[in-house]
């Protein structure tokens, strides 16, 4: 359950790991709504997708195609560890995971305890306009398989601690809601 007590303006839970996990289906903001509330908070930004692709060389989509979707959930689940390491030693981060990031159950066992998950909530037709059948994006170049992915996903992101409602591509007004939770 989270702890509301609020020592030092901020919810225990965060005190003891400041990470705010932010968490969503492809497309819903996470990286620029990130990297927005991480300038407002003058904490670090992990990007998840762009930190396992620099350490990689290559890019998600080119890992998917050559060496398969497990074994990239399997580098996203090791990203993920060693960030959360960094934040339980004190270090403030947002993080903005991959789509799918979430869906994995040894991740979100992982985040439980180690700060608080915030899902972008964003609707399907503006998911679809923003990446719908992007090469690049390997689960969203079939169309059917894109919005079957977006519907099973939906309530395994609705357990994130927070729902923030994406209305608009204007990534201030997320970063306004996340902010009037009042987490820190």
């Amino acid at each position: 359950m989270l702890l509301l007590w609020r020592p030092y303006g901020m919810i225990l839970k965060l005190k003891r790991t400041p990470g705010i996990y932010l968490v969503g289906f492809m497309g819903c903001g996470k990286s620029t709504v990130g990297r927005a509330l991480a300038d407002e908070l003058g904490w670090r930004l992990v990007d998840l997708d762009a930190d396992i692709e620099k350490a990689e060389g290559t890019s998600i989509a080119e890992i998917f195609d050559s060496r398969g979707e497990t074994a990239f959930r399997l580098l996203e689940s090791a990203a993920l560890r060693n960030v959360v390491r960094k934040i339980e030693c004190g270090q403030p981060h947002i993080v903005a995971l991959g789509g799918g990031a979430f869906s994995q159950e040894n991740n979100v066992s992982l985040l439980a305890e180690k700060g608080i998950c915030i899902w972008l909530d964003c609707p399907f037709e503006m998911v679809q306009r923003r990446v719908g059948g992007d090469a690049q994006r390997p689960l969203a170049r079939d169309p059917e398989k894109f919005r079957s992915l977006y519907e099973a996903r939906r309530s395994q992101y609705a357990r994130a601690d927070y729902r923030i409602e994406i209305h608009d591509d204007d990534c201030a007004d997320a970063v306004k809601q996340i902010l009037a939770l009042g987490l820190v």
